[in-house]
């Protein structure tokens, strides 16, 4: 059962970063006793140039999402920027997007992490939350088709992006139906970018690699409401 959360605050905390970074963050998380926690493995997409923007020396990265209440994820924001150094070479960005909806029981986990000091600061906030200048676009397409996505972005504005594996699961016979192509294995494409970027990029990915395309691809964005390590922070 899903529930409503408009009288909440709370977020989902991103970090894309090197994997030696990813585990430090990992060990802040546990010692901070944050009880939801997803890592993945990922692949960049950026040119040399672009990889440096960035602060990164390879390809290779690592995703972490976790879940919490606000007041507790703009903390962990400023104490990621400084254990991990973000925004200096070789290290990475982390961000937040407001969560909206969730279980009961994912309710009660991340409540559990408030304090009562923080309730009416991130309340007020909330009430007076401005984005910031910035936008996550997440692409899911078939496999393989990855820097279709970035080729379309980039002249967009897009710097670069992660991209992981995952599959789909749902009805073959609904697939078929709707003129689908039936492949399992996907990848999903994470695009940090500007928000007066966002648009223009979206469009770009859906004209290239839509769901009328071989890529079979769907694209949308979430906002973002907090970020370090970028090169014009909030």
């Amino acid at each position: 059962m899903s529930h409503d959360m408009k009288n909440t605050s709370f977020r989902i905390l991103f970090l894309i970063a090197t994997p030696k970074l990813a585990k430090k963050a990992a060990a802040l998380f546990e010692e901070e006793h944050i009880p939801i926690q997803y890592h993945f493995r990922a692949q960049g997409t950026a040119s040399v140039g672009v990889i440096n923007w960035l602060g990164l020396d390879s390809m290779e990265k690592a995703i972490s999402i976790s879940m919490m209440p606000k007041g507790f994820a703009d903390e962990m924001l400023k104490r990621l920027r400084k254990k991990l150094h973000l925004g200096m070479p070789n290290t990475g960005v982390a961000f937040t997007v407001p969560l909206s909806g969730g279980n009961g029981r994912l309710i009660k986990l991340i409540s559990s992490m408030e304090r009562e000091e923080d309730k009416e600061i991130a309340e007020r906030s909330e009430r007076d939350m401005a984005e910031s200048n910035y936008s996550m676009i997440m692409a899911i397409i078939n496999q393989g088709f990855s820097e279709e996505v970035m080729d379309a972005a980039r002249p967009m504005g897009a710097s670069g992006g992660s991209v992981f594996h995952c599959r789909r699961s749902g009805s073959e016979e609904a697939m078929q139906f709707w003129g689908i192509k039936v492949q399992p294995e996907r990848e999903i494409v994470i695009i940090l970018a500007k928000k007066s970027d966002k648009m223009g990029i979206m469009k770009a990915i859906g004209e290239k690699c839509g769901m009328n395309s071989e890529a079979q691809g769907i694209v949308f964005s979430m906002p973002v409401d907090g970020a370090v390590g970028m090169d014009e922070e909030e």
